[in-house]
């Protein structure tokens, strides 16, 4: 269904003397109100049973947390790349571990900022906090704190005009809502989140709410990254995900021209539907996705641990560095030591043991300070994280 423009366009002075027209959408739930053919349901569905599946992960893994601890980075990884950063998921985990040789610091510390913003915004989420404008004002304050963008007013709705594509507003591809009317446009999709104009099923509403919020792109950086977030934090708010473990970054990474174009299309066309019948395969594709990992990884853990346990060396210890490097798969001997609760040189012979049993590998070819991967599992969650083409 096309409806026509879902906002009015309202002519501003921007960047001096300049006039462009800045996009004001309407309030949501759309109106007319969504139509939801049988193929449109039928995808929906497959949506919310991949989603369930999702949830039951924990249940094929030795430790859940484990795998969100690496899962919410190889997201943060993701989402920063959308936004041009260059940075591996190796080299966060080398930027984590104190370890930072040629790893891009200004990328990998952004990238390590939205890791912060993420783990604020569940745990303000533990303790019962609603997800409100307060909130998405803290993940953004979280996410500029420093590095790239903390000059942007890190935690405050933008008070200047803003654009997106070109070198100013009057070439630019989209220029978002004037800054005056901001404050009252997030209230809008605040009631909307907090349903107060009616129950919104949670898929739906992340899907909707996802557009709004780019399409009015309230803060002067980092919005990409903070509308991002809000996707997982909505449906984890809403229940329909006991953990964190759905991030569509991959997804809009690997079908960027669809997205940016779907979104022009709800903004002038009032296409929603496709939208959203695009954004739930997305769902169904990332959560998929996610399972065929988790499986994958505890396999391979289950396979590891059975060696060790039948190779003759095998010792506590040895478990126990294995363990560890689950949870810091990229680390050096003093931080492995220190974790494990073992001298310097009890971890230096147990990496070697790993290291000739093919496990892990050194990974700065130095004699001292050397760094140690436990290879197959950071490539198994490396994968699609190769930086895009500049």
């Amino acid at each position: 269904m096309e409806r026509g423009s879902t906002g009015r366009y309202l002519h501003v002075s921007a960047h001096g003397d300049e006039r462009v027209r800045a996009f004001i959408p309407h309030p949501l739930p759309p109106h007319p109100p969504l139509d939801i053919d049988a193929g449109l349901r039928a995808r929906m569905d497959d949506a919310i049973l991949n989603l369930g599946r999702l949830d039951s992960v924990s249940t094929l893994l030795p430790d859940t947390h484990l795998f969100l601890y690496m899962y919410v980075r190889k997201e943060a990884v993701l989402s920063s790349q959308i936004e041009g950063t260059q940075s591996s998921l190796s080299d966060l985990l080398l930027f984590e571990a104190d370890e930072m040789p040629g790893v891009p610091i200004n990328d990998v510390l952004e990238v390590s900022r939205y890791v912060a913003a993420l783990e604020h915004g569940l745990a303000r989420l533990r303790t019962g906090f609603p997800i409100s404008n307060r909130l998405i004002r803290e993940l953004h304050g979280e996410l500029l704190a420093r590095g790239r963008g903390s000059d942007k007013d890190p935690g405050q709705f933008r008070r200047s005009q803003n654009w997106i594509g070109g070198t100013r507003p009057g070439n630019a591809a989209f220029v978002p809502a004037p800054p005056q009317t901001v404050h009252e446009l997030m209230g809008d999709l605040e009631l909307f989140l907090h349903d107060r104009k009616g129950r919104t099923p949670a898929l739906i509403k992340a899907a909707l709410a996802h557009v709004q919020f780019e399409t009015i792109h309230p803060f002067l950086d980092g919005n990409g990254r903070v509308g991002r977030l809000l996707v997982t934090l909505l449906l984890c708010n809403e229940q329909v995900l006991s953990e964190p473990l759905l991030y569509l970054s991959l997804y809009f990474k690997r079908h960027r021209a669809r997205y940016y174009d779907l979104l022009d299309r709800v903004r002038a066309n009032g296409d929603w539907e496709e939208w959203l019948g695009f954004f739930v395969d997305g769902v169904a594709e990332s959560a998929r996705g996610a399972v065929h990992t988790a499986r994958r990884l505890s396999k391979m853990i289950s396979d590891d641990r059975s060696r060790l346990r039948s190779d003759s060396r095998s010792s506590h210890t040895l478990l126990e560095i294995h363990r560890c490097l689950q949870e810091r798969p990229l680390t050096n001997i003093a931080n492995l030591a220190r974790r494990a609760g073992i001298t310097f040189a009890t971890a230096s012979r147990t990496l070697g043991i790993l290291q000739h049993m093919g496990m892990v590998s050194e990974v700065t070819g130095r004699k001292r300070n050397r760094v140690f991967s436990y290879e197959r599992y950071v490539n198994i969650l490396s994968e699609g994280t190769e930086p895009l083409p500049t």
